[in-house]
């Protein structure tokens, strides 16, 4: 199997023609639609909000574009390899996380707002601390996910360059070459969304959803015929070649092991499952970019459709990921894909260069298929983070410089300004948090991201959705306590210092036990929001919750 590790650069110069060639030809379709969008964004509302011109199907596209990010292709196909049935967790969570989205948040969101989260708690609580707390919890969540997205990035070009640890290419060694990809992806978005706005981000996340579901589908069809339809054929030898045996195909072999003789440490194991699937399920309803895509189509039924498209989209695709992580344990292997990448974020781009060579003719159709299949994750790292990035510059300036700094007093062009230099700097920002966070798996950095948007922006969006006696106090302080207690659990927990695969592994201040925040820092939000609300002198303006429920509820007088 260790030829399985060798990619497009190590089967000839032919392969390394074609998989930079397809590299290249997707850069400039790209490129070329964010030139185009950028002469059809004439406004704040075109660049923000694609001029809410986008029906439920495209944005439907769109959603799932932005939400089957490198976590899903990438992370989950990797932790269903090496860890089995847990890893199908990460599929399950993203999944049901849509029906709280569909139920709770997207129409009201849509009637509520204009451009960003703040909008809707701006409704009819104080401007300035409410748009002060949403930018910056925006800006921390977005930074988490896309810390998750450049990772992948990297680990993703240097399997495609054939850089293994003690090799070179271009004169760089595999670490410098990893660090050069993070750089490269992050200036690519940056230009995405500085030049194309919200209209160019959508249409490569359209173009990106479609690439990405038809390069699943080939493989999962590939996988199957592999093990000639049969599942049970399938899942046994993928259990063969885990070398774990039957507990590959069990519960507790990664998340809520049981640890004979420490009580405590299996208690610990068990609260960190629940937690993970806490932050899964509620995090989608509070990601800053998926809730600004509600703003892109015309009325909240066409909200409500493309939240209905999204789910089909991505239920479909989550399915996929199980013939992708057990195919890649059957057929390339456990060690193999450890030896690429400890985190296991290559097992997908692996399991394509396996499939090539068994059905396309050997080395090179393996090549092929390998540059084929990383193209499209390369596609869906750029959508991703080009949302991302939108979404936090978008925040940074609509809310705070338009609203905050210069009290609403400022012009359009002024504001659109600001988001693109705001764009560079969270840019910049992103690129150098994730040289540290190479170790770490994508899909885990994700669900790091979901329990921060669960803690900060859910309590503080239901309450003022939901609660009539909701005030200023409570909102920024359910965002604050939320954020804080998030990141300050992650940063004493095993995830940043303390263990092997810790973002600094020769360091430990950790003391923390469980690795995801969410069963701790989610109460602690919705507790934050209450306790504001009722202990502050603030009188709640029942009027302005009398306008935003009917608003929020038939559509009247939404932007």
């Amino acid at each position: 199997m260790n030829h399985l590790l060798l990619a497009a650069a190590d089967t000839g110069s032919t392969a390394r023609t074609i998989t930079i060639s397809l590299f290249v030809v997707f850069v400039l379709i790209t490129l070329g639609i964010t030139v185009w969008a950028s002469r059809q964004t004439r406004n704040a509302t075109d660049f923000y909000a694609g001029g809410r011109s986008f029906s439920g199907f495209q944005n439907g596209m769109a959603i799932g574009g932005d939400y089957m990010s490198a976590a899903s292709f990438l992370g989950i196909a990797g932790i269903i390899a090496l860890s089995g049935y847990d890893g199908f967790l990460y599929s399950i969570g993203f999944l049901v996380a849509w029906l709280v989205a569909l139920l709770l948040v997207a129409e009201l969101m849509r009637n509520s707002g204009k451009y960003t989260m703040a909008d809707v708690l701006a409704f009819r609580l104080s401007q300035r601390p409410v748009r002060t707390a949403a930018a910056v919890s925006t800006i921390t969540v977005s930074i988490f996910y896309l810390l998750a997205q450049m990772v992948g990035a990297g680990a993703l070009v240097s399997l495609l360059l054939g850089i293994k640890p003690g090799q070179t290419f271009a004169g760089m060694d595999a670490d410098t070459a990893k660090v050069a990809t993070i750089v490269f992806v992050g200036v690519l978005m940056i230009v995405y969304v500085v030049v194309g706005g919200m209209k160019g981000t959508t249409y490569v996340q359209i173009v990106k959803a479609f690439l990405l579901m038809c390069g699943a589908l080939l493989m999962t069809v590939l996988v199957l015929a592999a093990f000639k339809f049969n599942l049970s054929s399938l899942l046994g030898s993928a259990a063969e070649k885990s070398g774990k045996g039957a507990a590959f195909l069990e519960p507790g072999l990664r998340y809520g092991k049981d640890v004979a003789g420490d009580a405590t440490q299996t208690f610990y194991n068990k609260m960190d499952l629940l937690s993970l699937g806490i932050a899964l399920v509620l995090g989608t309803a509070g990601l800053p970019h998926i809730l600004t895509r509600f703003y892109t189509v015309p009325n909240a039924r066409a909200a409500r459709k493309s939240v209905l498209w999204a789910i089909g989209l991505i239920g479909a695709f989550y399915l996929m990921t199980l013939a992708l992580g057990f195919g890649a344990a059957a057929l390339v292997g456990g060690k193999a894909i450890t030896a690429q990448d400890k985190a296991g974020n290559t097992a997908a781009p692996q399991l394509a260069q396996a499939l090539g060579e068994k059905y396309l003719g050997g080395a090179t159709g393996g090549a092929i298929l390998l540059a084929v299949i990383a193209a499209v994750a390369f596609a869906t790292i750029l959508a991703v983070v080009a949302g991302l990035t939108l979404a936090s510059s978008s925040s940074l300036a609509h809310d705070f410089y338009a609203n905050v700094l210069k009290g609403g007093q400022t012009s359009e062009r002024q504001e659109v300004q600001v988001a693109r230099v705001s764009a560079f700097v969270i840019g910049a920002i992103s690129i150098v948090l994730s040289i540290f966070a190479q170790s770490l798996n994508v899909a885990f950095l994700v669900a790091l991201a979901f329990a921060v948007a669960a803690s900060g922006n859910l309590p503080a969006i239901l309450y003022s959705l939901f609660w009539k006696r909701f005030t200023t106090a409570g909102a920024t302080a359910a965002i604050y306590g939320g954020l804080v207690s998030a990141v300050l659990l992650v940063f004493f927990s095993p995830v940043v210092s303390g263990s092997p695969t810790a973002m600094f592994p020769h360091s430990d201040w950790h003391w923390f036990p469980l690795s995801n925040p969410g069963i701790i820092s989610i109460p602690i939000g919705f507790l934050c929001g209450w306790l504001g609300t009722v202990l502050s002198r603030e009188p709640a303006d029942a009027a302005k919750y009398a306008e935003m429920e009917v608003r929020s509820l038939t559509g009247a007088g939404a932007h």
